[in-house]
């Protein structure tokens, strides 16, 4: 009887140290696979930390760059730009009894347009007219 007694409890023993031993190394993996994520995460965050650094900057440039008073400085300082004198000036007389509207295009308005209030963008109609703008007195 003790001989059958140790077969039985060796298999036993075996199976029971290979599954320890194989959730070992499940719960090794785990924890080396919640290091990498952690590393990766704090990563990812000081790239996006350093972005949004890199936003504000380039929204302060850019808010800075388009001020009037700045652009105002540089043109000035970049250009011999001069005020006009009143001899520098010029009138313009025109006459409107003599115009003329062009004939105007086809309406290309589609029904759903019409349907639902869609509007294309404003488009200017030219005038003909039979005499052009008369250069007045300075």
């Amino acid at each position: 009887m003790p001989k059958n007694y140790n077969k039985m409890k060796i298999p036993k023993f075996l199976a029971a140290i290979f599954f320890i031993t194989l959730l070992s190394l499940l719960y090794v993996w785990q924890q080396t696979e919640i290091f990498r994520l952690a590393y990766a995460a704090q990563k990812q965050q000081t790239s996006f930390q350093n972005l949004l650094d890199k936003n504000t900057v380039l929204r302060y440039n850019i808010k800075r760059d388009s001020s009037l008073t700045r652009l105002g400085n540089k043109f000035f300082q970049q250009s011999d730009f001069q005020m006009p004198e009143t001899y520098h000036l010029v009138r313009l007389e025109y006459s409107k009894g003599n115009m003329v509207l062009s004939e105007s295009q086809p309406n290309k308005e589609g029904i759903l347009s019409r349907l639902f209030g869609i509007k294309r963008q404003a488009e200017a109609k030219t005038i003909k007219s039979p005499n052009p703008l008369v250069v007045g007195s300075y």
